[in-house]
């Protein structure tokens, strides 16, 4: 699954021998096409591995993979202020960042900490930045498109796989993803060839990108077996996606962000178990007929 979901984006230029795209956006969509029609492959190869095409109802079939209408709120709240505890540093160092302009245009409101216009001009560049995005296919691709496809073949698929092959939860969580890892490969090819970045930046590059998405990978398998469901590892992966790398140090914010940052990671560790408790994610689990983990977990 790992080695298709790379190998399937090189094929309507290298099997089906189509035209090269004109433009970016035509070459994204080219590829948005292939990551779903892999994904809908993956899904239907791992339902039959699983034997799992004898359950007729849609709903039941869908919650295999973590697919599932109920307790949506919880898997987008509590993952996302997990997740948003890891970026504590970065959420700091933008706030100071911005009172600081305020500071150097003469803005009087940066002395009296006015929360309420603090709060509106958050909420209005949120707002701009998300009207922008929706005309931006790389944002499409970064936000919607990557995190679903993914979290569909890299956990949902893939994890069920390894949980009936007899494989212990904690060596999927932490093995798994360097299936997830390793698909990032593709793109050093792409940097070294393509966009002739010299062989050591290249390499950086992706090797930071290896390192990060196996670690993430830990994450979001942790959280879909933990909840059983697919929205509380796609919501943190969109989180991740937008902000970027954590911020450790910030020369601007004279060690308030890595202060931040020590404190969030404090926080995260002491909530990780308890706001990702199963009993908060299923009405139910007892004798249910999941295979993600939650209802044995121990």
């Amino acid at each position: 699954m790992a080695l298709g979901y790379v190998l399937v984006l090189y094929v309507p230029t290298f099997v089906l021998r189509l035209p090269p795209p004109t433009s970016l956006e035509s070459y994204l969509i080219r590829r948005f096409t292939c990551a779903l029609v892999f994904s809908a492959i993956s899904a239907l190869a791992s339902a039959s591995l699983l034997g799992v095409e004898r359950y007729m109802d849609i709903p039941v079939l869908l919650s295999f993979y973590g697919i599932r209408k109920d307790h949506m709120w919880q898997a987008v709240v509590f993952p996302l202020f997990l997740t948003s505890l890891l970026y504590a540093g970065s959420l700091v160092s933008k706030l100071l960042l911005l009172l600081c302009s305020w500071r150097e245009r003469g803005d009087s409101s940066y002395c009296e900490l006015d929360l309420y216009k603090i709060f509106a001009v958050a909420a209005r560049s949120a707002s701009d930045h998300a009207l922008a995005c929706a005309h931006n296919v790389v944002a499409w691709r970064n936000y919607v498109v990557a995190p679903f496809t993914e979290e569909l073949v890299f956990r949902a698929c893939m994890i069920p796989l390894l949980l009936c092959s007899g494989f212990q939860t904690q060596i999927i969580i932490f093995i798994g993803p360097v299936f997830f890892s390793l698909a990032h490969l593709n793109h050093f090819m792409e940097l070294y060839y393509l966009q002739r970045y010299s062989f050591l930046k290249a390499l950086s590059i992706v090797g930071l990108q290896l390192g990060y998405t196996v670690v993430f990978g830990w994450y979001a398998s942790f959280l879909f077996i933990r909840t059983g469901n697919l929205i509380s590892a796609v919501t943190p992966h969109i989180f991740c996606n937008v902000m970027g790398l954590p911020v450790l140090l910030s020369p601007r914010t004279k060690g308030l962000a890595t202060i931040a940052f020590v404190l969030g990671l404090a926080c995260f560790s002491w909530l990780l178990f308890p706001a990702s408790s199963p009993s908060l994610y299923n009405n139910s689990i007892e004798s249910c007929i999941c295979w993600q983990g939650y209802c044995s977990w121990h």
